[in-house]
This record gives C-alpha cells, structure tokens and sequence, in this order.
C-alpha cells in the first residue's frame, strides 16, 4: 500500500503484548489506547461480533460512520486517499484497540478509510449502544473522548484531510483557511505561489489558476470557491434546523459563556440551539495553553477545552449550528425571532447573547495589506508553522499576548513582545509573567510601540518606537501577531437594545434605565442581573458590558444566564396560556461529559 506509515520519533514503544500486530501504530500520548480485558468485557456485553476479509471496508472517508469498532483479532489500516493517486497510510491497530475519532463522536464525515488489513474478528455497537455504555461507565467515556481528540489533532497535525490550493495573497483563500483551522477540521493547504504540487493538480483537475481558491478531497470533489457554509455541509458540519424552530432557548455564540449557557440549559431540559457565525470556542479556542482554569491544574488548550464542552452539550441534546451569522433580532408574538445572513430565522421563547469580542485591528500604515497572510489575529498551530526560520513580533500585555507568545516561541527563533506600557504586570497574569520573562526566545520590549509594516505581498520588517527616547527603529521579522484590546460582535444588535457607547450590551440596572419607558413596570418586575433591555434576552461574557474576560467568569455567566432564563420563563406564560417552567429531565441520548 502506498506512503509510509506516520511514526513520531517521541512515541513511546509499542504494546507489548502477545497478541501486538507486526507494524502497529504506537500508541502516543494515549491516543491509540489498548483497552483492558474489563472494559472490553463490557463493551462485548453490548455490541455484535463479526468475522471480517482483509480488503474489507469498516468506514469509508467522506461518508459518516454510525459504528464503533473494536478490532478483536487481526488488523485494520487507517488510509487516507484510499483508491487514489495520493493514497497513505497513517497508521495500523491490532486487537484490543478501537477505530474512530472525533469525527466519530460529533457526527462529521470520516477523514480516511478503516481498511481491514489482516482477517479476524471486530466488535460493532451502534452509537446509541456506545452512548449508552459511557454514560454508565464514566473511566471507559473518558479512554474513549481522550483518544478521539488526540486523533483529531494527529490528524490535522499530518496534513490529512481536504486540500485547499490557493494564493496566499487571496482573500477567499484566508477565508477558507480560517474557517477550517478554526473548526479544527484536517486538512492542507497548497500555496499556489510555491508548491508545485499545486500546479500538478490544476492540471490533473482541468483548471486554471483564476478559479482558485478550490476544495478538493479524495480526488472525487471539487469545489470552487466555496463559501463557508458549502465547505461546512461538505464536512458534515451540523446545520440549521429545518423550518421556523420554535425553541425554549437560542444561544447566539459559542464560546466558553455560549457553550456553559448550552450545556447548563440542556441538561435542565430547556430545548436548546446554539448558533456560530464562525467556529465553537471563541477567542479561547485559539489560545494554545490555559493554565488557571480551576479543574485543570497543568493546563488545557483552548480547542481541547472546546471540544469537550461540545461534546458535553450534544450529550444533553443542545443543537449547535455552525456557520450560522446573525443579522437581527425582534420580537415577535411572544417569541423572539433572530434571522441570519443567509435569510433563514430561528424563534424561541428566550435569546442568550454570547457572541464575544474580537481582537481589535491595528491602525497602522502598511498593516491592512499583509492581514491574513503575515499579520495574524491569532495564533495557532496553522500560523505558527510558518514562522519556524523567522522572528516574529507579539503586540499586547494581556494574558492572550502572553500564551502567544510562548506558543509561538516554540517554533520560531526569536519572539518580539511589544507592550506601550512600562510593564507587564497592569494586565498579564503573574504566572505568564514568570514563563515570558524566563523564555530564552523572548524579548520583552516595554514602552514599545508598532507604527508601520514593511513589506509588499509579506512582511518584512516593522518600525518601532521607543516612546521613552522617541527612537526609531526596524525589526525585522516576517509575522506579525496583534492582542489589542477587544471589540463586540454587536453591529447587529445596535437597533435592538441597550449598548454601552463602545457597543458591549448593557444589563440588569443600566439596561432597564436605558429601556423603553414603564416596559419593567408592565413585567411587574425589575431587569434580572444578566438581562438586556429586551425581557427574556440575556447577555453573557465577553459581549457583556463590565464583563471580565476571562475565560473561567464567561462559563460562570454563562451558566448564571440559565438560572434567570428559567425566572423569566416561570413568570411568563407561554403562547396558548400554558405554563412554561420547565420540569422535564434531560434525555439520556448523547455524548460524554
């Protein structure tokens, strides 16, 4: 079989056992586990034994995969590009490993081939057998969601996945390159500047260079210029419910207050729909380490920290949609209807607004033609890779600027902090201070401020100014990452409620003295503690004006909305005069905690 099998020169040494498979992947980090003779028991207890043929087909990339496979006896290939030009093998599991990855668990198409390699026995359960079995048995949940995640992020680290062949220098190419990297979705990317490989599939496809940016995957699918949406279809991404949704609840955004409000409200029986315009996770899935989240005493990434809260919703049966951008909000006949850009609405009986803030753009000359491409409002592992022979420059003094930079300092030689401020300690965590300073990759400049960009398709320099000696310098470094301040996703919202004068939603006691005058009188009640100037329509994280923009007070807001979600609905009656608290148990239907 074509290509070589991937294998990290760091990975542990295999399984000793005796029933361990002539080249077999490693397991690594516990990504690729050998589950015990107990657990194996068990999930024999629920699931169906079969023989299997070597050749045979257990999952088939591009299509969606409704069944957990343990490999009993003989060995199954994970193959990328089966049955194409470009096939791969990733990597091989003997007996006493299981098949699968996140895609598995959140209901995406499957990014490779499950190919049985040598004949003999696997066990299949459906996944409401196995959602069913790990609900019950939180140790063999957890083996289970760790290795997914670890799969998911081999994968994207391989390169696995759809190609996306386009210039850097476009504008649609940046679009789709984000949108995959913020879903964490495998996949390559082709630079038609310097890969020739990029020339070679133009040619094997029959287009030219103007058509770009294209989606291929598997050598069988195509697509031009996609919008985020058709990309999302394509991956199995979850859409939009059908029709005009008539819901307990709307969450509009998905980051850690969205997700905390989804998981909180679902699991209380609330029917619920989570909305992102973008990605799950926010501004906290970029960040590579958070390191004082309670629970988590060596850390957790910021797109591991989303994952599991994705998963925990679905297990409560929350629907969240992605891409799904909100234009407007109104009430209507005791509802509230949000429509989206595409035109489509969603109506529910409350709204919570957790849409977040994002990092401001930097105003300065040269800056507005390199974004995307050499100047770069995040950091993660697809921007860090390309910055491995160069020096890069971080420009904030905040905690997201911090963990950037020793992200980042993992890769390039030389990591350039520039700070307008005398020091670090007005807005970084004293935690992060220690790491930056002690970094030997890390150059702190204080007083420090950008002014311009050089450099005509890439960066190559930046000029700076020393503002305690009005000096004028260059650095030379070829990226540029910006943390400056924040601002809220709430143009959309300025002709519905009440906003503080740089947009953030206003709630509880500024909100009703900014509301409709006697509007709280008619409710009988003043505006609750998370209420906007709309009753029912609650505001949570970042977007809250007076938040605290950590990633720790977002989930605690978020799940502090559901409790005055349900105030509200248990002094509203519900359209038809019924009463609308909610006293259902949630469904036992899903996915881990």
């Amino acid at each position: 079989m074509p290509g070589d099998e991937t294998r990290p020169s760091a990975a542990p040494a295999p399984d000793e056992t005796e029933e361990s498979v002539p080249f077999e992947t490693p397991d690594i980090y516990g990504a690729y586990p050998r589950l015990p003779d107990d657990q194996m028991d068990r999930l024999a207890q629920h699931g169906r034994r079969r023989a299997v043929d070597a050749g045979e087909v257990l999952i088939r990339e591009g299509e969606r995969c409704e069944t957990f496979y343990v490999v009993l006896s003989g060995s199954v290939a994970i193959v990328e590009g089966y049955g194409t030009p470009d096939e791969r093998l990733l990597r091989v599991h003997g007996p006493g490993r299981f098949i699968g990855e996140l895609g598995l668990l959140n209901g995406q198409v499957a990014f490779y081939t499950a190919l049985v390699r040598d004949p003999g026995e696997v066990l299949a359960l459906s996944m409401d057998q196995l959602r069913d079995l790990v609900t019950r048995d939180s140790v063999l949940g957890d083996v289970v969601l760790r290795a997914c995640l670890g799969r998911r992020a081999l994968l994207v680290g391989q390169g696995a996945g759809f190609r996306i062949i386009g210039s850097r220098y476009s504008p649609d190419t940046r679009r789709l390159r984000e949108f995959a990297a913020r879903n964490r979705l495998p996949h390559r990317w082709i630079d038609l500047e310097t890969d020739e490989e990029a020339e070679e599939l133009l040619r094997r496809f029959g287009v030219g260079p103007e058509e770009t940016p294209l989606v291929i995957w598997r050598d069988t699918t195509l697509l031009r210029n996609p919008s985020n949406a058709e990309l999302a279809r394509l991956m199995g991404l979850p859409s939009l419910p059908a029709g005009n949704h008539h819901g307990d609840l709307l969450i509009v955004g998905s980051g850690p207050a969205g997700l905390a409000a989804a998981v909180n409200a679902a699991s209380e029986g609330l029917g619920t729909t989570v909305v992102e315009a973008m990605a799950s996770g926010g501004r906290a899935a970029t960040s590579s380490r958070i390191e004082n989240l309670l629970g988590f005493p060596s850390g957790i990434s910021g797109a591991e920290l989303t994952e599991r809260a994705v998963l925990q919703a679905d297990k409560f049966s929350a629907r969240i949609s992605v891409p799904a951008e909100a234009a407007r909000l109104e009430p209507r006949d005791g509802y509230y209807a949000v429509g989206f850009a595409d035109g489509s609405e969603i109506t529910a009986r409350t709204v919570v607004l957790a849409t977040g803030a994002r990092y401001r753009r930097l105003r300065a000359p040269g800056i507005e033609r390199l974004e995307g491409t050499s100047v770069h409002y995040s950091a993660t592992v697809y921007e860090a890779q390309q910055c491995r022979t160069d020096p890069v420059a971080v420009v904030g003094g905040g905690n997201s600027a911090g963990q950037a930079v020793l992200f980042l300092a993992g890769y390039a030689p030389q990591v350039y902090l520039l700070v307008r401020g005398p020091s670090l300690e007005a807005h970084m965590s004293r935690y992060l201070i220690d790491q930056v300073e002690r970094h030997p990759r890390v150059r702190v400049l204080l007083h420090t401020e950008m002014t311009e960009a050089l450099g005509d398709k890439v960066l190559e320099a930046v000029t700076v100014v020393d503002h305690r000696t009005g000096e004028h310098r260059h650095l030379a470094v070829r990226a540029l990452f910006v943390f400056t301040g924040a601002e809220p996703h709430t143009e959309w919202l300025s002709n519905a409620l009440a906003l503080d004068a740089r947009g953030f939603v206003l709630t509880g006691a500024e909100a009703q003295a900014c509301s409709v005058p006697g509007l709280w009188r008619s409710q009988g009640r003043d505006c609750l503690t998370l209420e906007t100037s709309l009753p029912g329509v609650f505001a949570a994280g970042d977007v809250r004006s007076g938040s605290v923009k950590r990633v720790a007070s977002a989930v605690g807001e978020g799940a502090m909305s559901i409790h005055f979600v349900h105030r509200y609905l248990g002094h509203t009656a519900a359209p038809g005069g019924t009463d609308s608290s909610p006293h259902t148990r949630p469904k036992e239907s899903a996915w881990l905690a």
